[in-house]
């Protein structure tokens, strides 16, 4: 649906304008898309990015910071997002030997399992995204990298 029939919104002062709120809403109606999903599983979408990086970098640990610095989410508190991950059994910690300062996360066979368990239901539910063709993703992509600068 475009996007001045969605929000019911004949005119915008420019056409930058309606792209921001396009990609504003385009983003709201993502996240609501996919966090039915999560709650399903009893994580949030923070969770569920730092499982999906840990996993990514599995069987190796990773840093805190390595995680933070990659998240698609900036914001939350990190530490109590990965406390929470840890009391359900799908992350490890440990203190890095070379340097005790520093906690390493590592993704278990149970947090391993739960990716597993979401990931056909994921590609289910985000299937709207073969609307567009390969050139198109690109074009998008690179369009959105363009913004970001």
């Amino acid at each position: 649906m475009e996007i001045g029939k969605a929000i019911k919104q004949k005119k915008f002062e420019s056409s930058q304008q309606k792209a921001m709120i396009n990609i504003l809403y385009t983003y709201n109606w993502l996240l609501d898309k996919t966090s039915t999903l999560f709650k399903d599983f009893d994580i949030t979408q923070q969770q569920y990015n730092v499982l999906r990086i840990l996993r990514g970098k599995s069987p190796q640990s990773v840093c805190v910071g390595e995680i933070k610095e990659v998240m698609l989410d900036k914001n939350p508190d990190l530490t109590r997002l990965c406390d929470r991950l840890v009391l359900k059994g799908f992350i490890e910690r440990e203190l890095n030997p070379d340097n005790r300062r520093q906690v390493l996360i590592k993704i278990t066979k149970k947090g391993l399992g739960l990716l597993a368990a979401i990931d056909p239901i994921m590609r289910k539910e985000t299937k709207f995204i073969f609307n567009l063709n390969d050139s198109e993703s690109e074009k998008l992509s690179d369009l959105l990298d363009k913004i970001r600068g």
